[in-house]
């Protein structure tokens, strides 16, 4: 909305356009100028608004199921904490039947795992502001899912021949929709163990300790008491340089400090990648292009870790397809993914069932994962597979695709980690020599699309305070490819290959969509931003000597809409800006008659 403040200063709206390149990427805005986060030590969060019970249980969890096994009914949610939790029919039938293996997996003992199904229905939390705040601190991978919920499951089948199917089996789930995989676990691995041994006591002590948690934000270090142990992270934020992780330490105070995680959501790379160990790059390339992709494993534990280890490859990219680290043949989704009528979606799927090496056959490409080998073995090179090769589940492990990669492979990486192997290299210096190399890939791939994407930007001298913000130009292919003969990856990486047919396809696949879709909102929000602190540098009072009342009140009117916009869409601004807008506007007020004050100070309508 531009601001009028007379009619001698309409004129037609001019973004500047650099005669070069060259000029351009001189005097630009940068879209990525840093942002300074305040920091807190964890517990009591300040700036959390006034929360009703439940508020900070639903802040990390929507609900805590158990699901058994009747002989007459089949799976089952026994019991919903707390009880006032909503689920839809369909999502307590999708939670039945993903929160156990299937029966050919023989999965005894405990068995921890995890899915992904679609919510049913669009619900509102009293949060939902506070939490939209926080979610806008979360790296992109790790926000809030507003479309699925994650299912972390703990299943326990043992023999117990006092009951007629001769074993006990049941699941407890948590279902967040919070993608921290690492730390669900670990809360299951406390929690678990304690119900199955004392049962529905357990699950309500265990809910009212999460309710009295500090919100999940960004930045701040917490602690969370549960059950009498307390588990101390961090949650990271999307300032943190990719590829470190600021590691949470223990102090003297931290006496009553039993678990300190390093991570919340990272999966163990090397150890998942280790039966496709030599074909790690082209599946890099499979999941960067939304290429439609099957795991095949033997127990849904190695398929969801499997599916989750290969969409954070893509780290700090985030993975725009849906994924399913969990797939049955009882899924809502299962005609839509499996249909033949129509080439597969652009999704992850991850299953254990053999009927789908049947139904799955015609996808194009498929991930066989063995049994995961024990620390100290080394997988055998193996060629891709052709996927006529592939009649049953219990094929050979392997990649069985027909795609041709666009770039060479990269031997150096498969002998560090060949030689750490032999080496007996501790696996997680393993796991980080390989999560650097993929963030080293991805960011060597994406730098040039940051780099064209921040040319977009106007020219600082052409935002002006009485126009509105100039616009973006616009993102052409063409215009971009040009780009990639001087300042294209090769600047970063010493892999050679087809980089420019990389390119193409990825401009053609969501998780372009999704990245340029996210770019172009932070920069247009900057650019809101820049306006407003232009507008701040202007004498308004000076401005406004001469004009009418009628002009007054409308520009009071539109300065007001300004600040609540940038305060709704958290506007990037310099400190201070909002403050002395604010100073403005009263000061125009004050120049009115009283009547038309008073109307001004009411505060506005939602």
């Amino acid at each position: 909305m531009a601001l009028q403040p007379g009619p001698e200063e309409l004129g037609e709206q001019v973004v500047e356009e650099p005669e070069d390149m060259e000029d351009q990427d001189a005097s630009s805005i940068s879209p990525a100028e840093e942002i300074t986060l305040p920091v807190g030590q964890g517990g009591e969060d300040e700036s959390e608004p006034l929360l009703l019970p439940w508020d900070r249980f639903s802040a990390w969890l929507h609900c805590i199921c158990v699901v058994g096994f009747d002989l007459e009914l089949g799976q089952a949610v026994e019991v919903i904490y707390p009880h006032h939790s909503k689920l839809s029919e369909k999502e307590k039938t999708s939670i039945c039947y993903l929160s156990f293996p299937d029966s050919n997996s023989g999965c005894l003992g405990d068995t921890q795992f995890c899915f992904r199904f679609r919510q049913g229905s669009n619900r509102k939390s009293s949060m939902g502001c506070f939490l939209e705040t926080a979610d806008r601190d979360a790296p992109v991978s790790l926000k809030r899912d507003q479309g699925h919920y994650y299912g972390y499951v703990y299943f326990r089948q043992v023999r117990d021949k006092s009951l007629k199917r001769g074993y006990f089996q049941k699941s407890l789930v948590l279902i967040s929709r919070l993608p921290y995989v690492t730390f669900f676990h670990s809360l299951l691995k406390i929690l678990a163990p304690e119900y199955f041994d004392k049962l529905e006591p357990c699950l309500e002590a265990a809910c009212n300790d999460i309710d009295r948690w500090p919100t999940p934000h960004p930045g701040r270090v917490l602690s969370l008491p549960i059950m009498g142990v307390v588990i101390k992270v961090r949650i990271p934020t999307c300032y943190d340089k990719p590829g470190t992780s600021q590691l949470v330490q223990s102090t003297q105070t931290d006496s009553q400090v039993s678990i300190v995680l390093p991570t919340i959501h990272e999966v163990d790379l090397f150890r998942c990648f280790h039966p496709v160990f030599f074909h790690i790059q082209m599946l890099w390339e499979l999941v960067l292009l939304g290429e439609p992709l099957v795991v095949m494993a033997p127990s849904p534990a190695e398929s969801s870790d499997t599916v989750l280890a290969l969409i954070s490859c893509l780290s700090p990219l985030r993975y725009c397809s849906d994924f399913r680290p969990y797939f049955t043949i009882h899924d809502s989704e299962f005609k839509e993914y499996t249909t033949r009528t129509q080439a597969p979606p652009s999704v992850i799927l991850g299953v254990t069932n053999p009927f789908f090496a049947k139904t799955l056959q015609h996808w194009p490409h498929i991930v066989r994962i063995g049994d995961m080998k024990q620390e100290g073995e080394m997988a055998k090179q193996m060629k891709v597979r052709k996927l006529k090769n592939l009649k049953t589940l219990d094929c050979k492990t392997g990649v069985y695709s027909a795609f041709k990669p666009f770039l060479n492979k990269d031997e150096d990486i498969l002998k560090q980690l060949q030689k750490g192997v032999q080496q007996k290299r501790p696996s997680a210096a393993q796991n980080a020599i390989l999560r650097r190399y993929f963030l080293e890939l991805t960011q060597s791939f994406i730098i040039p699309l940051e780099r064209y994407v921040a040319s977009l930007m106007p020219l600082q001298k052409s935002i002006t305070p009485w126009k509105s913000p100039p616009q973006l130009r616009p993102f052409l292919q063409d215009e971009f490819m040009k780009t990639l003969e001087k300042a294209g990856p090769q600047l970063t990486s010493r892999l050679k290959g087809d980089w420019i047919g990389l390119y193409r396809q990825f401009l053609r696949c969501p998780n372009f969509d999704g990245w340029f879709r996210n770019r172009k909102r932070e920069m247009s929000q900057k650019l809101d931003a820049l306006h407003l602190e232009a507008l701040c540098e202007e004498d308004l009072q000076l401005r406004t000597l001469e004009h009418t009342e009628v002009e007054k009140v409308d520009l009071v009117l539109k300065l007001k809409d300004k600040l609540t916009q940038a305060e709704k869409n958290h506007l990037p601004v310099r400190p201070g800006t909002v403050s002395k807008l604010q100073a403005h506007i009263e000061a125009i007020i004050l120049g009115l008659p009283e009547d038309l004050q008073g109307i001004l100070h009411r505060p506005s309508t939602p």
